[in-house]
């Protein structure tokens, strides 16, 4: 089954998600480092892990499995559930696909080295109202694309 395991504590996107997941009857699970409101559903779960680096991450990772999607911003969490067969997106509505998360990872190294050496003092862009649109639109073209190729058609 279909499931969407979010990476929560920075997503600016929950609400887009929830959305999406009530119009298909699909399960979503926030995972955090730290407690957040969340409407109360039955499709909808919040897991709070214990807080350090990853352990969010290592939880996702975890749980995802082959044909579940997984929202996060977080490129090496993107490298690992793409591993195990989930599919990845960004906040941005940006998929991660095995065919670019190489190149992705590179980027983002060769803009941390840049970051160190002071030659980008710039964080990313705003999240804007069209990165909003276009991940709505992504989520609901890979929810289709995944419920067509596993045979469900409502």
């Amino acid at each position: 089954m279909l499931d969407i395991y979010v990476d929560a504590d920075a997503c600016p996107v929950k609400q887009e998600v929830f959305r999406v997941a009530k119009r298909y009857g699909l399960n979503v699970t926030l995972v955090s480092n730290s407690w957040m409101r969340v409407p109360a559903s039955s499709w909808l779960e919040l897991v709070v892990v214990d807080k350090g680096a990853d352990v969010a991450d290592d939880w996702i990772v975890e749980h995802a499995d082959v044909d579940d999607i997984v929202i996060s911003g977080d490129i090496p969490l993107a490298s690992r559930c793409l591993k195990k067969g989930a599919m990845v997106l960004g906040n941005t509505g940006r998929p991660f696909t095995q065919d670019n998360i190489g190149d992705v990872l590179s980027l983002r190294n060769l803009l941390a080295d840049l970051r160190e050496q002071g030659m980008i003092t710039s964080g990313p862009k705003p999240f804007a109202k069209k990165d909003r649109s276009r991940f709505l639109q992504a989520l609901d073209e890979m929810i289709v694309k995944t419920r067509i190729r596993n045979g469900i058609r409502s």
